[in-house]
């Protein structure tokens, strides 16, 4: 066999005379790749890999990563980032009705990502303590509503440059985030002065930061005669 399947023969030998403890401890400074591939060598070393204890931080850097089978939810999460830093980013973030079929064709390929990911979040990390979305151009009210729902020990709510973050998520954080600290919705355009005025009003004791969010010109669905009727009715935001 090759010199390097020899070698890593014998580190699994050595490794799985070790403790969980120090499996666990070892498995703790690789990243999540490598803690799968650790996983594939033998059935104690997957066993290590399936420890909910071993999964309380998640951080994820592009979108694909969360089509990945290496890593585990669980209730031991506490800590969870989302950050995709793309140039897609700024396809995702345009109005509906002004992409084009090619930049509505990129989209659908990712558009639910974030979402579907997290409506699992929802359903098996009941204990999560901090969020961090950026970059999430897709990711809605609802899903963010349910989060709160879901996660009542939810500390930190961090969004940043989700165009689809609107009042009704502030809405949401007044009703559910029971024991919320922090909030920033920063770069997110569809946050009103008004509707941060309610939730200071509501939440005095909330860290809220809006970098820019407010000052930002939010989405305006386009006027006709007959949509510019439509939008008179509708309620202020």
């Amino acid at each position: 066999i090759p010199g390097w399947v020899h070698s890593w023969l014998l580190l699994t030998m050595h490794i799985t005379q070790l403790n969980r403890e120090c499996l666990l401890h070892l498995f703790s400074f690789l990243d999540k790749d490598s803690r799968k591939s650790l996983a594939r060598t033998c059935s104690q070393l997957h066993d290590v890999f399936e420890d909910p204890a071993l999964w309380p931080l998640l951080h994820f850097r592009s979108l694909t990563e969360l089509k990945k089978d290496n890593f585990l939810l669980g209730p031991a999460l506490r800590s969870l980032s989302i950050c995709w830093h793309s140039s897609r980013v700024q396809v995702c973030n345009i109005e509906d009705w002004l992409k084009s079929t090619f930049q509505r064709s990129i989209c659908s390929r990712h558009e639910s990502l974030v979402s579907d990911f997290l409506l699992q979040v929802c359903d098996r990390c009941p204990n999560l303590a901090s969020v961090t979305l950026s970059g999430c151009g897709h990711v809605t009210d609802d899903c963010l509503a349910r989060l709160l729902r879901c996660c009542p020990r939810l500390r930190a709510l961090r969004l940043e440059n989700c165009a689809r973050v609107t009042n009704r998520t502030l809405a949401a954080v007044a009703a559910h985030g029971c024991a919320l600290q922090t909030l920033h919705v920063d770069f997110c355009r569809n946050v009103s002065a008004a509707g941060l005025r309610r939730l200071r009003a509501a939440c005095p004791r909330l860290a809220l930061r809006a970098e820019h969010s407010a000052a930002m010109i939010p989405d305006r669905l386009p006027r006709s005669p007959a949509s510019g009727a439509a939008l008179r009715k509708l309620p202020p935001r």
